[in-house]
């Protein structure tokens, strides 16, 4: 009999050993699931940002649409002109200003307009046949 107690007590321990360890094996199954579904959502809500943000570039390339800038000839050269104009204003000598005057003012077929500016370049650089030429051809042409 006393390897019956024996028995019995080795039973009882092992039967408290199974008990104890059952909610402890419960509770790492809730966290291992816990975690898991933790990852899915993570991982859903990753995957659904991404989708939406290409999606959203996607669909503003094709609403925008670069806007055309239609610039005439015509308001560029006028344009030119202003600011030759603005820079002798400030250096009446310069010899760049002074030819960018005289040939807008001859793509926009003023000649009167380039006669002043060819004048002065003939006046400042008497050895240029060029200028002396474009200022006959302008004067000509009034």
């Amino acid at each position: 009999m006393p390897g019956n107690s024996l028995d019995k007590g080795l039973a009882m321990e092992s039967t408290q050993k199974k008990s104890s360890n059952s909610p402890v094996h419960w509770r790492d199954r809730v966290k291992q699931i816990s975690a898991l579904v933790s990852m899915v959502s993570f991982g859903g809500s990753a995957i659904f940002g991404i989708v939406s943000l290409f999606s959203s570039g996607l669909s503003s390339q094709h609403q925008q649409k670069p806007a055309a800038v239609v610039v005439s000839q015509e308001s560029l050269v006028a344009a030119q002109e202003r600011g030759y104009v603005t820079v002798l204003q400030r250096e009446p000598q310069n010899q760049t200003a002074l030819e960018g005057l005289a040939n807008v003012r001859l793509q926009m077929n003023n000649k009167v307009g380039a006669i002043e500016p060819l004048e002065k370049l003939v006046k400042l650089h008497p050895d240029r046949a060029d200028y002396k030429i474009l200022l006959g051809q302008a004067k000509a042409q009034k």
